[in-house]
């Protein structure tokens, strides 16, 4: 997600200010995605310089610039909810980049390595299910953050197995020859 669209959702039904829309948006993700009040300056001032956004004339009580969304603004948000997120839309995922390169570096032990992941994983998925338990029905917005993170975190922890299966599968067909150097790569990692 992007933090311009999330400013176009919490602006559609009002103007705002900067600070509100900071807060409304990690009320909505309960700071799941916490964000500086720089950030959100930044992406007001680019919406505005791209006609998503204008300048209220109108104040707040305390004299605080109202933010309001344009027309273009509306449509470029019905856009953003209307197209599915693409998977090459999503950042590059760290895990996937840093296991590809604990098998391209000699010396690393890519077991240690996924292993230790699964354990972290595992860990954050216990939080994530007590923070679930602890939630109340009316926190929906919560609810389904927490949610995608606990199917994300199952996710990961069934790559991982697999990654394992996959490493263990390829350790037994490599010829003996690169298996030692395997071998030798892996007692150089544990020993460091």
């Amino acid at each position: 997600m992007s933090i311009k669209h999330g400013l176009l959702a919490l602006l559609r039904p009002e103007p705002k200010y900067g600070y509100q829309l900071r807060g409304e948006f990690e009320a909505a993700t309960n700071s799941t995605w916490p964000l500086n009040i720089g950030q959100v300056y930044t992406t007001l001032t680019r919406l505005e310089r791209d006609g998503l956004v204008q300048a209220s004339a109108d104040q707040d009580d305390d004299g605080r610039s109202l933010y309001e969304i344009t027309q273009a603004g509306r449509d470029e948000l019905a856009k953003w909810f209307e197209t599915p997120v693409t998977r090459e839309s999503r950042p590059r995922d760290e895990l996937a980049i840093k296991l590809a390169l604990a098998l391209a570096v000699p010396g690393i032990d890519v077991t240690a390595v996924l292993q230790r992941q699964r354990a972290a994983t595992m860990q954050s998925m216990q939080e994530l299910t007590r923070l679930k338990r602890g939630s109340r029905d009316g926190e929906i917005s919560w609810l389904l953050v927490l949610e995608s993170m606990i199917f994300g975190a199952e996710a990961e922890i069934r790559w991982l197995d697999h990654c394992e299966a996959m490493l263990s599968r390829h350790r037994r067909s490599a010829t003996p020859t690169t298996q030692a150097i395997q071998e030798e790569d892996q007692q150089a990692g544990a020993n460091r």
